[in-house]
């Protein structure tokens, strides 16, 4: 089953009832968590509430390209609507005498990869993305993240429009190896 999962993109309706969400959501919580301290933050943005997230991105574009006239933009409200779930990604990141930030911020990104197995599993697409928005302070704001926190990108989340492609796989050799202990002089 994890061997098919992949990248999903379009998504369309329906998305995850409320009960599957919570299974989403519990095996993110399953995530290996160094020092127990549980950085992940999801925030969960659907029906309507997709309507002022996609006027957010639309200002923080033309903020970053001032002067281009605002319809230069007007497609990026789009992105808001690409999934009929988006799930902001997020880490709550504490200073730890042996937790470093880098654990906790890889804690944050396996919980996002099991929501992907998880999503993938209840026969949903889903699609990790960043981007230049997940980097400004009014949406971090926007979505409630504390100062502490950091946006680390989104997870769109629907059903695919069109049946996924088996992607090609990287051979194995290019990405393992085995570790021989040096030998002595």
């Amino acid at each position: 089953m994890l061997l098919s999962r992949q990248s999903q993109w379009p998504l369309t309706e329906p998305g995850p009832a409320d009960t599957e969400l919570d299974l989403i959501i519990d095996a993110a919580l399953r995530a290996p968590d160094h020092g127990n301290l549980r950085p992940w933050r999801f925030v969960t943005i659907r029906g309507d509430a997709r309507g002022p997230l996609g006027d957010l991105l639309v200002d923080l574009a033309c903020a970053r390209s001032p002067g281009e006239p605002r319809s230069a933009h007007a497609h990026r409200r789009q992105k808001a609507f690409a999934a009929p779930l988006v799930i902001a990604l997020g880490a709550a990141l504490k200073a730890h005498p042996k937790v470093p930030e880098i654990e906790q911020l890889l804690a944050a990104g396996a919980a996002a990869m099991n929501m992907l197995n998880a999503i993938h599993a209840l026969g949903y697409g889903g699609f990790w993305a960043t981007g230049p928005d997940c980097y400004e302070a009014r949406l971090h704001d926007a979505l409630g993240f504390a100062p502490s926190e950091r946006l680390l990108g989104f997870l769109f989340v629907g059903t695919p429009k069109t049946p996924g492609h088996a992607p090609t796989r990287p051979s194995r050799s290019e990405h393992v190896r085995d570790w021989l202990p040096p030998q002595p002089a």
